[in-house]
């Protein structure tokens, strides 16, 4: 125990950074500190405490049986002192993650969040998918992300909370001398013996798979194979234009060159998007993501479901109104 008999959070702030990290030139970029100065802290941490919290090599960087018992306790005296600034109006950033530069709804969510807290500074990140964001939402390097609740593995969403924003229907994105593209609906009866693309064999977004998986079940529908991991928009609409698989999206999936946006019909099937944060998140500029994302819900009618709307069950049983 120091002779003071206190800590500097900031010697715990590069703790938990290391030890999420595993590697000390990440973590020192994550903290926009030299290297240098990062490990300066950890052995002041270390000489303080009386006991070595992390096993260096030239090769890695591993925790020891003390620093695994340090990192809860080091955690929870972050996130009270995140709280405390919070409410004092000392706040962080809050990180946003969107998934996908175009995605139309949490775009929304977060240009009104940013209207409601003009003080308050939210800044925006692109993580792909829901599952790909969820272990940055319970390591603390995101605050919030959007997409399907239902869809993440039951240890992702015992960190995790959410309430539910949008019903958003779902289309598919067509080459343009498809059979179907002259149609202005397609119904899902109508792709029975088609191989579509739902983001198999991507481990950010297994959530849309699941979807897809569900959707397409009994209906003579197939999910199309792994394709090459294809990162920024060129490069997608490249991988697939040399594919030519119809792609399952949303309605307000951005235009591809070459290509036809079509929604689905019969039934209409519908993507539950939520707003999905780590347990015990305070911060005022979240409070201002909750109630953009709770206004625009009821603004637009986001959470009607038509008459012939589909989603899974399981999704019904997870999802929560906004409050």
């Amino acid at each position: 125990m120091p002779a003071s008999g206190h800590l500097d959070p900031r010697l715990l702030r590069a703790f938990v950074t290391v030890a999420e990290e595993l590697h000390f030139t990440r973590a020192a970029a994550r903290l926009y500190v030299a290297q240098q100065a990062l490990s300066r802290d950890v052995r002041r941490l270390e000489r303080e405490l009386g006991t070595a919290v992390f096993v260096r090599s030239t090769r890695q960087v591993a925790l020891t049986a003390d620093g695994e018992r340090l990192l809860p306790y080091a955690r929870r005296v972050l996130d009270a002192q995140d709280a405390l600034l919070a409410a004092f109006g000392q706040a962080r950033p809050l990180l946003v993650d969107l998934n996908y530069r175009d995605q139309v709804t949490a775009r929304r969510v977060l240009h009104r969040a940013r209207e409601l807290a003009p003080d308050q500074e939210l800044m925006a990140r692109y993580e792909s998918g829901l599952t790909g964001a969820a272990g940055e939402l319970l390591a603390g390097r995101l605050d919030a992300s959007f997409g399907r609740f239902a869809g993440l593995d039951p240890a992702l969403r015992s960190g995790l909370e959410h309430q539910l924003v949008r019903y958003e229907p779902m289309a598919v994105v067509l080459p343009a001398d498809h059979r179907l593209a002259a149609r202005e609906a397609v119904p899902l009866a109508a792709l029975a013996g088609e191989t579509v693309y739902a983001g198999a064999g991507n481990p950010r977004t297994t959530e849309w798979t699941d979807l897809a998986r569900r959707l397409f079940d009994g209906r003579g529908i197939d999910i199309a194979p792994p394709v090459p991991l294809a990162v920024g928009d060129e490069e997608f609409q490249r991988i697939m234009a040399k594919a030519r698989n119809p792609i399952l999206a949303v309605v307000d999936f951005p235009a591809m060159p070459g290509t036809i946006r079509r929604p689905l019909v019969d039934p209409v099937p519908l993507s539950p998007v939520s707003l999905v944060w780590r347990k015990g998140l305070v911060h005022p500029g979240f409070d201002a993501l909750r109630r953009a994302a709770r206004e625009l819900s009821a603004a637009e009618g986001w959470l009607q479901v038509p008459t012939d709307g589909w989603f899974p069950a399981i999704d019904a049983a997870l999802s929560r109104p906004i409050n």
